[in-house]
């Protein structure tokens, strides 16, 4: 008996202590994930692209706020947004006021689930045992934020095929709505991206299978989303429990291929839901990824797996 109550209390303290470092110190360990991708055509020169998704942001988060406004430090090309950035209604000026300086750089943008509805309260479980039926809270003021966005220059992708200049290299982009409310169409961008154009670049909320073939049939060098908090929580050894989406765990976060030509980058975001503000193993992150050209046909990374994967992790204060 008295070893089955040292079990107890061990257990009991373990529990204890790995909620307090979940909830108190890892979800705001704000993280730079680094990757270089052989994306571009050969000759070209490099090109930087931070990689902002899911931040949730809430009005009294300073830190967050401030940890993303110094990102502009980095001198990134391009900033691409992948969505879910509110967490509340009242969110939108801690939004503008995080990515700050980012909005004087190019950028684009699609929006999330937590973009047009506030988070519910869910039971965790539902994340382990995946649903067809949506909880949405209120309706949030996404129109303001896209306001915001637009009037600083960003161009937002949804169901939208574009080409723009950044230092003098031509990028042809597109994006969609988001899969994960089935807002995906698309068709409404289907088609060839320009082949002259130095990155073809295609951006979503949610890494849902079904859109991410749609890019690589069309020939998309790169896809980038969020959506799936890195699994928010993984264990070591093991990866992510659960994607959200019906995207396979391995993928869960960072860079992969997906097909013989295009990679898919997927950040494990800055944020939590407010209900269930933990993340263990999975510190919050932005991603910067540096372009660079193609490898050669003889390279193994480029066999056409969709296992290859390259990037590091690093905290940045």
């Amino acid at each position: 008996m008295r070893t089955l109550s040292r079990i107890a209390i061990g257990t009991t303290a373990l529990g204890v202590a790995t909620i307090a470092y979940a909830a108190g110190y890892e979800r705001t360990r704000w993280t730079l994930r680094q990757a270089t991708l052989p994306v571009l055509a050969e000759g070209a020169r490099p090109l930087r692209i931070l990689h902002i998704s899911d931040l949730h942001m809430l009005p009294g988060q300073k830190s967050k706020q401030r940890w993303v406004a110094a990102l502009d430090e980095l001198n990134p090309d391009l900033v691409v947004n992948t969505g879910d950035n509110l967490a509340h209604k009242q969110a939108v000026p801690a939004v503008v006021r995080a990515l700050g300086p980012l909005l004087n750089r190019p950028g684009v943008f699609v929006f999330g689930s937590n973009d047009y509805y506030a988070p519910k309260p869910k039971n965790p479980a539902r994340y382990l045992f995946p649903s067809n039926k949506r909880i949405h809270g209120i309706p949030l003021p996404w129109k303001d934020l896209r306001a915001a966005m637009l009037e600083r220059g960003w161009i937002d992708l949804t169901h939208n095929r574009t080409l723009f200049t950044v230092d003098g290299r031509t990028i042809a982009a597109a994006g969609v709505d988001d899969p994960h409310l089935r807002r995906d169409r698309y068709d409404d961008i289907a088609g060839k991206p320009d082949r002259q154009a130095t990155l073809r670049l295609g951006v979503t909320h949610s890494p849902e299978p079904r859109v991410l073939d749609r890019f690589a049939e069309d020939g998309y060098d790169l896809v980038l989303a969020g959506h799936t908090h890195g699994g928010q929580l993984r264990i070591p050894g093991y990866g992510a429990l659960v994607t959200n989406c019906e995207l396979d765990r391995g993928r869960a976060r960072g860079s992969s291929r997906w097909g013989s030509h295009t990679w898919l980058h997927v950040s494990a975001g800055l944020g939590t839901s407010p209900y269930a503000p933990v993340r263990f193993a999975c510190p919050p992150e932005a991603s910067l990824l540096t372009l660079v050209p193609r490898l050669t046909s003889s390279d193994p990374a480029l066999d056409g797996s969709k296992g290859a994967r390259f990037g590091a992790s690093a905290r940045v204060r």
